[in-house]
């Protein structure tokens, strides 16, 4: 059985994904609600389910959104020691899309989105944030607010090893001298 995880939307996704069928998924809404919410809802999936691995959505998304998210998917790992894979989790609202040429948007706060263009279902290039207004789309339709499939996410191949942080950290650390 897979754990999936993602934390890069304002949703908290959880589920259960055994052999390809989701025996189990829950959400929360809200932008900030992630830290409350995943513990909670990683206890009700795993109740009585032996987890043989880990997903998780690397993103993009926002800061503390994706360190909730990875910094559990990670530990829960770590402790039953048991593999982790890391996906786009653009990539993984993907499958929701069924138009030939698109982009998937999703809310990066301070007016702007995340963004990845997809042909035929693929990424084309890598994700990254503008103001929705930048976006050339080149007559893509354009795809907002969706969140990643869990189902999806187990299907992905390709391997995400580091979050998709896409912006600088408003806080730097300043040395006093």
């Amino acid at each position: 059985m897979i754990l999936a995880i993602d934390t890069s939307t304002s949703r908290t996704s959880v589920g259960v994904i055994d052999e390809g069928v989701l025996v189990w998924s829950g959400y929360r809404d809200g932008a900030t609600a992630h830290g409350r919410a995943l513990p909670a809802l990683i206890q009700e999936a795993i109740i009585g389910r032996p987890i043989a691995e880990v997903i998780v959505g690397m993103g993009p998304g926002p800061f503390t959104g994706l360190r909730i998210g990875i910094a559990c998917a990670r530990a829960f790992a770590l402790a039953r020691e048991i593999p982790l894979r890391g996906v786009c989790s653009l990539d993984a609202i993907a499958p929701h899309v069924s138009s030939k040429d698109f982009i998937i948007t999703v809310d990066a706060r301070r007016k702007e989105v995340y963004w990845a263009r997809y042909k035929n279902g693929v990424r084309v290039g890598t994700p990254a944030v503008n103001f929705l207004s930048a976006i050339d789309s080149e007559g893509s339709e354009i795809f907002s607010d969706l969140y990643p499939d869990l189902l999806a996410m187990v299907a992905l191949t390709d391997i995400v090893t580091e979050p998709i942080y896409l912006r600088h950290p408003d806080a730097v650390a300043t040395v006093n001298r």
